[in-house]
């Protein structure tokens, strides 16, 4: 089976607005969002697909990040591991590296289910304390994203760019 990734980014810093859904990101979370860019781009995980919620933060931090062109899905909104689940489970099989930008706690959540806790301590220690605004976590999956599910992953990395 060829390696599968599964790449889990939460949206950057992100300001006030009437409605949820519209929270533009700071300037500190734009700049944080160029920083995931650039980590994804030095460690070659440029995605196949990039699943972003609508809200607006999710979309300027995906933009802000560069990379293939986001495809925006309803579901990753409702910020449950289950829904964000359910939309990996969707992915055709020739994408190798998928990347969902979305909203805690459903990204730490679902890291904390795939993982089979055989992976990077040390990244399974930053997932641990917390999943900051801007946080990235990298999964090598097991199996197809069709049959992806509790331990079916392998935690690889953990990084908030740009926060040093």
């Amino acid at each position: 089976m060829p390696t599968r990734r599964l790449v889990l980014v939460r949206h950057a810093e992100a300001g006030s607005a009437a409605v949820d859904a519209d929270r533009p990101l700071t300037a500190s979370g734009a700049r944080r969002a160029v920083a995931i860019g650039a980590w994804l781009a030095d460690r070659d995980l440029a995605p196949d697909r990039a699943l972003v919620s609508p809200a607006l933060r999710t979309v300027q931090t995906w933009e802000q990040a560069g990379g293939v062109s986001p495809v925006l899905h309803p579901l990753v909104a409702d910020n449950t591991a289950e829904a964000l689940l359910s939309v990996v489970r969707e992915v055709p099989e020739d994408v190798g590296l998928l990347a969902i930008i979305g909203h805690n706690p459903s990204v730490s959540v679902l890291v904390a289910l795939l993982d089979d806790g055989q992976g990077d301590d040390e990244a399974r220690r930053g997932c641990q304390h917390g999943f900051p605004t801007g946080g990235v976590a990298v999964l090598d999956l097991h199996t197809p994203f069709s049959a992806v599910g509790p331990g079916t992953a392998r935690l690889s990395a953990f990084a908030v760019p740009g926060s040093d």
